[in-house]
C-alpha cells in the first residue's frame, strides 16, 4: 500500500501538465521582451496568471510579446495575452506582438473586446447627462422624421385609391369597408355613448354647483352645450377610438407582419396598403363623425338629466336655452375636426403596425406606441383647431 506522503506526491505529479505554460522575460535597451512558450489552454493558464499580472509593473517604454514558441493556444490563453496587452496600453506602453500564427491572430482579435473590458483598472467612461440627453433628443427627431415619411407614404397611397392590384387604378372593395365600419363604428356605439353621457353629466353637475352661488343656474345649458359640441364630444370620441380601434389596427397589421402575410401580399402582386390600410382609413373617416354626433347627443342627454335633478331645470327649458346658446357654427366646429382625427388615428396605427418585428414583445411595444402617439397628436390637433377658430372668429 502507498503511504499518505506517496499518494500526495503522486497526486501532485498528476496535476502537473506535460507542457506547462512559461513566461521568460528579459530586458535589453529599454525594451522588455516576454517569450511565451508551452500550452496556453483553459486547463493551464492559471499557472501563469500571477506572472502575467506582474509584467505591467516591470515594463518601461516598450514591451515585445514573442509568441513563436507557443505550442497550443485556445481562447482562455488568448484572453490572458490580450488582457496583458490592454493593461500595458492603458499605461501608455507600446506593445508589439511577434511570431504570431494565423490561428493565434484570429483568436487574439476575437477576444480583444472582452479583454479590454476585463482589465479592471478603470471603469468604462460614461457620457454625462447633457450628452446623453442630446443623443436621445437626436434619436427622437430622426424617429419623428421616419414616422412622418411613412405616414405620408400611407396617406398618398390611400388618396390615390384602393390599389388592390398593382397597376390598376380601381379595385375598392366595399365589403371590406362596410365590415370595418361595423367593427370600428357600430361596435363602439355603446361605450362611446356611455362615456359621453357620464362626461356631460359631470360637466353639468360641476357647472351647476359653481353657478348656483351667483344664481345663474340656467347658464349650465350654455356651458354644457358649447363645451360638448365644440370640444369634448369629438375629442373624447377620438381618444376612445384611438384606444379601441387604433390599437386594433396596429395589432392586426403587426400580427400579419409577424406571420409574413404582408410580404406574401407583395409577392402575389397586391399592394399591402390598399388591401390592409385603405379600408380601415375610409371606415374611420366615415365612422368617427357619426360617433361624434352620437356622443354629442349622449352628452347633452346626461346634461339634461343632471340639470333636471340637481338644478331643477326642466328638459323643455334646457332645450329652449340650448337653442339660444348655440348655432350651426358651434356644431360644425366640432364635427369638422372628426375626419382629420380619424386620419391621424388610422395612419399612426398602420405605421406602427408596419414597424412590428418578429416577436410578441415588439407587437406589444408598437401597440402601446400607437395609442400614446395617436392620443397625443389628436389633442395637439384639437388645440390647433381651437387657435385657428379663434383667429378666424368661428
Amino acid at each position: 500500500m502507498l503511504t499518505k506522503e506517496e499518494r500526495e506526491a503522486s497526486s501532485d505529479a498528476a496535476d502537473v501538465p506535460d507542457n506547462p505554460p512559461r513566461v521568460e522575460a528579459g530586458e535589453a535597451g529599454g525594451v522588455l521582451t516576454c517569450r511565451l512558450s508551452g500550452d496556453w489552454t483553459t486547463m493551464t493558464v492559471g499557472l501563469v496568471d500571477r506572472e502575467m499580472r506582474a509584467i505591467p509593473g516591470k515594463a518601461g517604454g516598450t514591451v515585445v510579446l514573442d509568441l513563436s514558441a507557443l505550442a497550443r493556444l485556445d481562447t482562455a490563453g488568448a484572453w490572458l495575452i490580450e488582457r496583458l496587452a490592454a493593461a500595458l496600453r492603458d499605461r501608455s506602453i507600446e506593445v508589439r506582438l511577434e511570431g504570431t500564427s494565423v490561428a493565434a491572430s484570429t483568436l487574439l482579435e476575437a477576444v480583444a473586446p472582452a479583454a479590454d473590458m476585463g482589465t479592471g483598472d478603470r471603469p468604462p467612461a460614461r457620457d454625462n447627462i447633457l450628452v446623453h440627453g442630446l443623443a436621445l433628443l437626436g434619436m427622437r427627431v430622426y424617429e419623428i422624421r421616419d414616422d412622418f415619411l411613412a405616414s405620408m407614404n400611407i396617406l398618398g397611397a390611400t388618396i390615390r385609391g384602393g390599389q388592390m392590384k398593382l397597376g390598376r387604378g380601381h379595385g375598392v372593395n366595399p365589403a371590406a369597408i362596410f365590415h370595418q365600419i361595423d367593427r370600428m363604428g357600430v361596435g363602439a356605439i355603446p361605450v362611446v355613448a356611455l362615456m359621453s353621457a357620464i362626461v356631460g353629466a359631470i360637466v353639468a353637475q360641476q357647472g351647476a354647483y359653481q353657478l348656483s352661488y351667483f344664481g345663474a343656474d340656467i347658464f349650465v345649458v350654455d356651458l354644457v352645450g358649447v363645451l360638448v359640441l365644440r370640444e369634448l364630444g369629438v375629442l373624447m370620441t377620438a381618444i376612445m377610438i384611438a384606444g379601441r380601434s387604433g390599437s386594433a389596427i396596429t395589432a392586426e397589421i403587426g400580427s400579419m407582419k409577424m406571420r409574413e402575410e404582408v410580404d406574401a401580399l407583395t409577392v402575389i402582386g397586391l399592394n399591402p396598403i390598399g388591401v390592409l390600410v385603405f379600408p380601415r382609413l375610409v371606415a374611420l373617416v366615415i365612422a368617427l363623425p357619426c360617433l361624434a354626433i352620437i356622443a354629442n347627443f349622449a352628452a347633452l342627454g346626461g346634461g339634461i338629466l343632471v340639470s333636471y335633478v340637481y338644478s331643477d331645470i326642466s328638459p323643455t327649458a334646457f332645450i329652449d336655452r340650448l337653442r339660444v346658446a348655440i348655432d350651426v357654427s358651434t356644431i360644425a366646429a366640432g364635427l369638422i375636426k372628426a375626419p382629420f382625427m380619424a386620419l391621424i388615428i388610422g395612419i399612426i396605427g398602420a405605421v406602427e403596425g408596419m414597424k412590428v418585428k418578429g416577436s410578441a414583445e415588439s407587437l406589444g411595444r408598437h401597440v402601446t406606441a400607437s395609442v400614446v402617439k395617436a392620443i397625443f397628436i389628436v389633442i395637439i390637433l384639437d388645440g390647433l383647431f381651437a387657435v385657428f377658430y379663434a383667429a378666424i372668429d368661428f
